[in-house]
């Protein structure tokens, strides 16, 4: 007698439970800043690198990528390639030290952030679903200038602002066509900013205020579309088109502006609000790779996003009021791959995966009319399969260990200079929950 039965592994339930808290912790988590950066007071923050474990150690390769045993959030059509038996789930962190140099002065400061959970599991036959956390941008920084006014009257300024948008999200992606792949990722954002200039002088002491504020509560969407064309028996070439929906986030900026004197004792406060002040650009992507089975993958990857399209609140001459040139394109160009000797090898260093990538990105923000730092990356990284093939076989739980170094260069003439150097931790659970068994 033969039967099959759908597998459910001992613990299932209870670890359905423990990732649901870690979601949970994520969501705390993301409501803290990842950056410290003094361009995160410009638009909406600094731009997050976004991605699992597999694009972060190709330096944010992602358009035209599809591995069944990795998840690949960055265009919702590779869900379609994921592994029919297995459960994904990937975490990952990271860990910065931002070197600053300005006009001779320096300094350095360290920060950690807790980056993106994900999950993804076939839903049907060339059928994937996917569900994720993760930002989209990050505002925190705190910095004091001073200047004089004449010789007797010194104005100190202090800089102070935190916050940032965060998304979670489900996608889903299917293929109509054996070369086609077609996905959606659906998001709900949120969070927001604050951000202070504070301006005192004097000996008895002036002060003059400004608060910015705002919170958003929005979605986001996101479309993508994969194409394989098979190059022989093992060889697959695959395009890949992404484009990311801009619209308005239905948020009012507030601005308060406080004059204070400490002789007198007296504040004027003034309340101004902008309507409906914020928005997504519209975003395009483009992208292939070219794999050999899975021994080595190449790729490079072109994105846009068409920020002077939008605008942005600024409070100039008493006025908070829309501006229109403040924000500009910003392209992204991406260059990466990954090479595995023998992914079934009993030696551990044959079965790593081998990763590296470097990226060009072009800043969406100005700064008094000049355009802000360009961006130079690169990365190194390692993907470790902590069980080996022989092992795996009869293991449900086998994670993916994934580690990546990065280098980033934010530099424009006559503004502060960035060295980045970010280590990103990510950890891919695969378990078989899928299988099926048979008894004889």
């Amino acid at each position: 007698m033969k039967r099959k039965s759908s597998y459910c592994p001992i613990g299932k339930f209870s670890r359905l439970t423990f990732l649901f808290s870690l979601l949970l912790f994520s969501l705390s988590s993301f409501a803290q800043g990842g950056t410290v950066s003094p361009y995160s007071q410009y638009g909406l923050g600094e731009i997050a690198q976004r991605g699992g474990g597999l694009n972060q150690g190709m330096n944010g390769l992602g358009v035209g990528v599809h591995r069944s045993y990795l998840v690949n959030p960055l265009n919702p059509a590779s869900y379609a390639s994921v592994d029919s038996l297995t459960m994904l789930f990937d975490v990952g962190l990271s860990g910065q030290i931002t070197n600053f140099s300005d006009h001779g002065k320096k300094d350095k400061t360290q920060t950690a952030n807790f980056e993106y959970v994900l999950g993804s599991f076939r839903l049907a036959d060339n059928m994937g679903l996917t569900f994720g956390i993760m930002p989209l941008t990050n505002v925190g920084y705190k910095y004091s200038t001073s200047s004089r006014l004449d010789e007797e009257t010194t104005v100190a300024t202090t800089y102070e602002g935190d916050g940032g948008l965060h998304q979670i999200f489900v996608g889903l992606g299917a293929r109509p066509l054996k070369p086609l792949s077609v996905g959606v990722n659906v998001g709900y954002i949120w969070g927001g900013y604050k951000r202070s200039i504070v301006a005192s002088s004097g000996s008895t002491v002036n002060r003059l205020a400004k608060y910015y504020t705002a919170s958003v509560n929005n979605y986001t969407l996101d479309f993508g579309m994969q194409y394989d064309h098979r190059i022989g028996k093992s060889d697959l070439l695959t395009l890949g088109l992404t484009y990311g929906l801009g619209h308005k986030l239905s948020t009012d900026a507030e601005c308060r502006v406080v004059s204070s004197n400490s002789s007198v004792s007296k504040n004027d406060t003034t309340l101004l609000t902008v309507k409906n002040a914020l928005e997504l650009p519209h975003t395009v992507g483009a992208g292939f790779s070219y794999s050999h089975g899975t021994k080595w993958l190449l790729g490079a990857d072109v994105q846009a996003q068409f920020w002077n399209k939008t605008k942005f609140p600024d409070y100039v001459n008493g006025q908070y009021a829309l501006r229109s040139d403040l924000l500009d394109n910003s392209y992204k160009f991406t260059l990466g791959g990954e090479y595995c000797p023998r992914w079934n090898a009993r030696n551990i260093f044959q079965r790593i995966h081998y990763r590296f990538g470097a990226g060009y990105t072009t800043p969406y923000y100005k700064i008094n009319g000049q355009t802000g730092p360009r961006q130079i990356s690169a990365t190194v990284g390692f993907g470790i399969p902590i069980a080996n093939s022989y092992i795996s076989r009869t293991s449900l739980f086998f994670p993916f260990l994934n580690i990546s170094a990065q280098y980033v260069n934010n530099q424009a003439s006559g503004m502060i200079k960035e060295n980045i150097f970010r280590i990103n931790i990510g950890l891919t659970f695969n378990e078989r929950w899928f299988a099926k068994w048979k008894v004889e």
